[in-house]
């Protein structure tokens, strides 16, 4: 017995995995099993169950309760009407400027490091810049009123503009660096090999990089779109979260620390998710209208 050594359990355990064709390097996974369950299974299965144990009525009383009611409902409508717009102007703003990133010029690092900056700011800090810059008394319109193009400030902040120039600002870098990997990961002798055959640039992006790079901007949209649908500080802080910029995050948030109701709270949350998935699903579902291939990737 003595001979076998200390070693020898381990070493039954490894052909008892073997034998059930378990990898023992699956194991690595549990740490972060543990992780995914504790931090994002659990609260969302827990806010599902809540959400259907409202204070009074039945199980589904609360989701009847915001959508009956107009003001809340509203939220759906206003969170979608800052939200697509932001994120499809990041993403056609990023296909332009990453495509002529993809080459090599002087300058290169220089230029993707300013564009990348405004995603280190935070949200509160670009609020503080678009007040000081956007703002009534601030430089841009100290500028048009000094040179009399306008009679009275223009109002840019506090309304729907101030959220949605906050929302271009912090998600533009966040769907310029997607784009550019996605870019980067197309073979350039495709186009190369078009360019020998006599198609101009404006036909090799359209007809080559365009389609292939199309399932990459599919999910930058869906990424960027939830990071804007789930706007709160902005909301806040540069619109009007009383009016036209009560997105459905904020109705979520008055429902829980103002009014102390957290399973209609659970609920407006259930509802957000299942509005942000309806949109990724229709996002998801035209990609494959588009092209159906292997992205040509390098790697």
């Amino acid at each position: 017995m003595s001979a076998a050594g200390p070693g020898r359990p381990s070493a039954h355990w490894r052909h008892r995995l073997a034998e059930r064709g378990i990898d023992r390097q699956l194991i690595l996974l549990v740490p972060a099993l543990v992780f995914v369950i504790a931090l994002f299974l659990y609260p969302f299965f827990y806010g599902l169950s809540l959400s259907f144990q409202p204070t009074d009525g039945g199980p589904f009383s609360d989701y009847a309760r915001f959508f009956s009611d107009a003001y809340e409902r509203g939220t759906i409508w206003i969170t979608l009407r800052i939200a697509l717009p932001a994120a499809l102007l990041n993403v056609l703003a990023a296909v332009p400027i990453a495509y002529r990133m993809r080459g090599r010029f002087r300058g290169k690092r220089l230029v993707t490091t300013l564009l990348v900056v405004p995603i280190t700011l935070g949200t509160v800090l670009t609020a503080q810049g678009l007040l000081n810059f956007l703002g009534p008394t601030g430089w841009f319109n100290r500028i048009l009123l000094a040179t009399h193009l306008v009679d009275e400030p223009v109002r840019l902040t506090h309304n729907y503009w101030g959220v949605f120039f906050s929302l271009v600002i912090t998600g533009f870098p966040f769907a310029f660096l997607l784009v550019l990997s996605y870019l980067s990961g197309i073979d350039p002798t495709l186009e190369r090999a078009a360019a020998t055959l006599g198609a101009d640039w404006r036909r090799r992006f359209t007809r080559i990089t365009l389609p292939l790079l199309m399932p990459g901007l599919a999910t930058t949209f869906c990424l960027t779109f939830v990071l804007a649908f789930s706007v709160f500080p902005s909301a806040v802080l540069v619109g009007n979260p009383a009016g036209e910029t009560r997105v459905i995050s904020l109705a979520a948030y008055q429902a829980a620390y103002e009014q102390y109701d957290y399973p209609y709270a659970s609920a407006i949350a259930m509802i957000m998710g299942f509005v942000e998935l309806v949109v990724i699903a229709v996002v998801l579902a035209a990609r494959s209208r588009f092209y159906t291939g292997a992205t040509g990737g390098k790697g």
